[in-house]
Parts: C-alpha cells; sequence; structure tokens
C-alpha cells in the first residue's frame, strides 16, 4: 500500500491541491510578493556589471551622480524586498496554518464516522501522530511549497535570458550542470521520501507503546514491569534512533553532492569565463555578472535542497492524511434514509447472519428472534457465542452480513444513524468517561439539558448523593477516564447519562459484572429504574442479576440453544441449568 502511494506522488498532490486553492487569493498576492524578493537578486549582477564595464571602459563615466543612482535604486528594491518578504513570512505561514486546520477537520470528521473494525486494527497513538505531528509538516509544506518553487523558476528561467544575452555559449556550460544535479538529487530525494515515512510510522508505533503503558501504569506497577516496559520502549526507541541514523546519511550524501556540484558550477566560470574574457568573447562585467549570476543559481539550488527535506516531510503527511481519508466507512445512512419512530422499542430479527469483516469470523447464522416492547431479555452463554455481537447489530455499530433487523416495524437500515442511536441507551462494563466535570459527563449527548435536568438523572442513577459529597459537587472534575472516581460511582455516571437521554430501547453489556458487591447492589437498584418500562437486553455474567428477567436466551455455536424464563430453563436441565449450578 505505501510504495503504491509513493508511486502516485502526483496524483496524491492533485488530491491536496483543492485545500490549497481554497486560499488562491493569499497564494496569488505571496507569489506575487516572491517575484518582488527575486528582483533584487536578479538586478543586483546588472548593476555590478553596468559599473564594472564603465569603470573598465571610460572611467569618468562613472560619475557620482551615477553611483547615487544606482544606490537609490537597490534602495528601492530592498525596501521593496523587505516588504514582500514580511508578508511572506506572516500570510504565507497562516495560510499554512489554515489548510492545516481544514486537514485535521476532516480528518478528525472522517475518524469519527470509521467503524469498530478500523480502530480494532489501528493504534490510537498512530492516529494521533497523522492528525497532529504529520499535520503539521503540512503547515511548513503548504507555505513553502509553492513559494520555493515560483521563486527557483523565476531565477532560473531570469538567469538563464540575461546571461545568453552576454554568451550563449559559456550559458549553456553553466546550465548543463543543471540537469544532472537535478538527476542525482530525484534519485535522493526518493530515498528521502521512503526513510521519512519510515520514520512516521515508527514514531507512531512509538506514541502508541508510551501511551499503552502511561495509561496500563497501575498494571505495571502491580506486576512490577518496568522493567519490561523500559526493555519494550528502548526497542522501539532504538528502532527510531536507527532509522534517523539512515535519515541523516542519506541528506548528508545529499548535501555533499550539492557541494559537489557547486564546485563544477564556479569551475567552469572560472575557466570558461576567463577563457572567453581573454579573447574579448566577453566583457570584465560580462564576467562580473556570471559569477554572480552563478552564486544566485547556487543559493537557489542550495535552498531547493535545504527545502526537500520539508518537502519529503510534507508529502509523508499528506500521504498518510489520506491514508486516513482513505479508510472506508462501513455504516453509513442510506440514500433516502428517514427518522426512526421509536414508539414503543419492539424489536425483531429476521433471518440475520454475522461475519466479521476483518477476520471473516462468523458469529450469528439465519437468527429469528422477536422481543416484544418493553420485555426485559438476558442474554447468558458461553464466550464467542454472539451476546455482544447481537447487541451491536442493533444500534448498527455493524451491519448485518444477511437478513433485516427492525425496531417498531422499521428496517434499521432504511433509517438514520442518529435517529436509530437516540432511540437506544447503551451501559457497559467498562464505561468511558471523558476528561471533565461530572455534569459534563453525564449530559454528554444532550447539550440542552439543564442543570435541573442533570440532578434529576443523577437522582435516579443513584448518584446524587455521593457527587455532593465531591469537593465541587456537579463541577467537580472527574479526571482522565473519570480515575478519581471508583467503579460503581463511574457505572453510576454512566446510568445517569442513559436517564438523561431517555431512550426506548436499553442495552446492558455486564454493566455490574467489574462492581464489588456492594456497588453492584446499589448500581442494579439504579439498572432496576432504568430499565423499567423500556425494551431491555442484558447481557449478563452474574445470572442473579436476569433471574427475575421476563426471558433468558442461551447463546452458543448454533444461535439460540435454549430460551425462557429462569424457572422453565431450570426445568430443563440444560445449558442454562448447568451455569446456573456453578454459580449456586
Amino acid at each position: 500500500m505505501n510504495e503504491g502511494l509513493t508511486k502516485k506522488k502526483p496524483g496524491l498532490f492533485r488530491r491536496y491541491l483543492p485545500y490549497l486553492l481554497k486560499y488562491k487569493k493569499i497564494i496569488a498576492l505571496d507569489l506575487f510578493c516572491a517575484a518582488l524578493t527575486c528582483l533584487c537578486d536578479l538586478v543586483l549582477p546588472l548593476i555590478l556589471r553596468t559599473m564594472t564595464d564603465l569603470a573598465m571602459n571610460d572611467i569618468a563615466a562613472l560619475t557620482f551622480a551615477m553611483v547615487g543612482k544606482m544606490g537609490l535604486l537597490y534602495l528601492i528594491l530592498r525596501l521593496i524586498d523587505a516588504a514582500a518578504q514580511y508578508y511572506m513570512a506572516d500570510m504565507g505561514h497562516v495560510m499554512g496554518v489554515y489548510i492545516e486546520t481544514d486537514m485535521r477537520r476532516d480528518a478528525f470528521s472522517h475518524l469519527l464516522q470509521l467503524g469498530n473494525t478500523y480502530y480494532s486494527n489501528t493504534k490510537i497513538g498512530q492516529i494521533m501522530g497523522r492528525i497532529t505531528n504529520d499535520l503539521f509538516e503540512v503547515t511548513e509544506f503548504s507555505h513553502h511549497c509553492p513559494e520555493e518553487c515560483f521563486i527557483a523558476g523565476l531565477k532560473i528561467v531570469f538567469s538563464f535570458a540575461i546571461l545568453s544575452a552576454c554568451d550563449l555559449r559559456l550559458t549553456l556550460m553553466i546550465f548543463l550542470c543543471v540537469p544532472l544535479m537535478a538527476f542525482v538529487s530525484v534519485r535522493l530525494n526518493n530515498k528521502m521520501r521512503k526513510v521519512f515515512r519510515e520514520q512516521r510510522v515508527q514514531i507512531g508505533e512509538l506514541n502508541a507503546r508510551i501511551e499503552d503503558s502511561l495509561l496500563g501504569q497501575r498494571v505495571v506497577k502491580a506486576f512490577t514491569a518496568e522493567e519490561a516496559e523500559a526493555q519494550k520502549f528502548e526497542e522501539g526507541n532504538i528502532t527510531f534512533q536507527n532509522i534517523k541514523k539512515k535519515s541523516y546519511r542519506i541528506m548528508a550524501l545529499f548535501q555533499a553532492s550539492t557541494r559537489l556540484f557547486d564546485g563544477l558550477m564556479y569551475l567552469v566560470v572560472v575557466v570558461g569565463g576567463g577563457i572567453f574574457a581573454a579573447s574579448g568573447a566577453i566583457t570584465p562585467g560580462d564576467l562580473v555578472a556570471f559569477v554572480l549570476y552563478v552564486s544566485t543559481l547556487i543559493a537557489t539550488i542550495r535552498r531547493i535542497v535545504e527545502f526537500a527535506e520539508q518537502f519529503q516531510r510534507g508529502m509523508t503527511g499528506i500521504e498518510r492524511f489520506f491514508e486516513i481519508m482513505d479508510a472506508p466507512v462501513e455504516i453509513t445512512d442510506r440514500v433516502g434514509a428517514g427518522e426512526l419512530r421509536a414508539e414503543s422499542g419492539g424489536i425483531r430479527f429476521c433471518h440475520v447472519s454475522f461475519t466479521y469483516p476483518d477476520d471473516h469470523n462468523r458469529v450469528l447464522t439465519d437468527l429469528d428472534l422477536e422481543i416484544a416492547p418493553g420485555e426485559r431479555v438476558g442474554l447468558v452463554g458461553p464466550s464467542g457465542g454472539g451476546k455482544t455481537t447481537l447487541c451491536h447489530l442493533i444500534p448498527r455499530f455493524y451491519d448485518a452480513t444477511s437478513g433485516e433487523i427492525l425496531i417498531d416495524g422499521q428496517n434499521i437500515a432504511d433509517v438514520t444513524l442518529k435517529s436509530l442511536r437516540q432511540a437506544i441507551g447503551i451501559v457497559q462494563q467498562e464505561v468511558y468517561l471523558f476528561s471533565g466535570t461530572v455534569a459534563e459527563n453525564i449530559s454528554y449527548g444532550r447539550a440542552d439539558a439543564s442543570r435541573e435536568d442533570v440532578v434529576e438523572a443523577a437522582k435516579l442513577a443513584g448518584a446524587h448523593e455521593f457527587i455532593m459529597q465531591l469537593a465541587d459537587g456537579y463541577d467537580t472534575y472527574i479526571g482522565e477516564r473519570g480515575v478519581k472516581l471508583s467503579g460503581g460511582q463511574r457505572q453510576r455516571i454512566a446510568i445517569a447519562r442513559v436517564f438523561l437521554k431517555d431512550p426506548k430501547i436499553l442495552i446492558l453489556d455486564e454493566a455490574t459484572s467489574a462492581l464489588d458487591n456492594e456497588s453492584e447492589i446499589l448500581v442494579g437498584q439504579s439498572l432496576e429504574k432504568l430499565a423499567k418500562g423500556r425494551t431491555t437486553l442484558t447481557i449478563a455474567h452474574r445470572l442473579t442479576t436476569i433471574k427475575n428477567y421476563d426471558r433468558i436466551l442461551v447463546l452458543g455455536e448454533n444461535g439460540i440453544e435454549e430460551e425462557g424464563s429462569h424457572a422453565q430453563l431450570l426445568e430443563k436441565k440444560g445449558i442454562y441449568y448447568k451455569l446456573w449450578n456453578q454459580i449456586a
């Protein structure tokens, strides 16, 4: 995949072009200023050429008035150059920031649409690197790429034209070095791009390793695994070091080759120019102009060489940005999708089969199931039986491979994702709370909720009492992922969040299995309130939490192996009976 993108470099730039052209007015003025900065470099050799020829041919013609005029002209050009440089350094960089912001916004928006399959196979550290560090490189690239290319083109074209007017033969001798330099530069550029890409991938891996170790630091300490984590980090760090060493080695070769070509061009001017001057083919002023224009050309080429690293970093950043944008959005609204009218919350699975798209693991086969409005259904069975998968299909975290899922008679594939998911509340075993206050977490997804609504939801969830005991009550900062709260407290805030949402359908994914006995009782009471009057599906690890449910489904390799109430399933003395006796 990576090599394919590298080979499609022009296509990659064409895809990036709309971001650049969005600010075409800024670019146009920036390039106009870039042209103005070229004036000083292009006019100075002509001024010195004129003055040298006058001094050699008729010293009397080189008057103070003429020198003053030349000096004034150059001063005006320098003032213009300073103003132009200011604009380029200011608005040029600002334009790059605008483009970076646009690309990051698009990348984040696309990431929010990507499904579980993408996140199951991609490290968060890699994603973070792509939408932060990589796009920062694009800022510099966006500003300098058109600017440097435009300036280099102007200087090369005008230098060639002016020098050709002096002597075409010597000009051609000098410019013959340019294609050879370009060939070597392109070859080394390709190597640089490849190693810069390796560097970006490895820093993403390193970020992912750091994130994993730091987020799991309590586990690391509990298992005294500091040395093992340090060793893993060191391996990644040394790999990154070796890649950077390789990149600097290529850069050194790049710079050494350009200096060699610099010397070759000066050699042509010294030897060729000296011979032509001695034979009278060119004047001393022409020779001075040749030396200065060659200096300008070499300075231009050096700027391009210095920009080459930035160019490669920018192109690598663009490439990695489009790798995110090219990740397919698997779950989308169909054309003409309508709003879900969730009136009672009845659910029906019609011949539903599902195979995971990444590993092709088939979990559900021809499942037929109807859940009545307001019915409470427990899901039990061995790991891998499809309990979580079944629940994930309802809010379309995955799409069924075949068959239909209906809510109140409406095919969920024909309604908008937003309306579908607004009708479903989910409480998971591993609660995710966002960095912020208690109130912000409860009102998540309901920006219009008043403080009274938040407090009422907390009371229904049995969370109000402990919240009021916190330092700042509902305005207490709970830390990243709610680390300042206990497991039971986090769970009750998650339940309050669902109370505030007030969905028709409730999915409880082992919501109490990780809690201590006291917390389980408190959370269980909150869940009982939450489930009242709602269609509820509960994935149960502890069977005691669902023994009073209307119906219990035992899922296994063959789909629904058993179903019925707690008492009915015990009478059958089948799988459920064995599971129940294991905990008795």
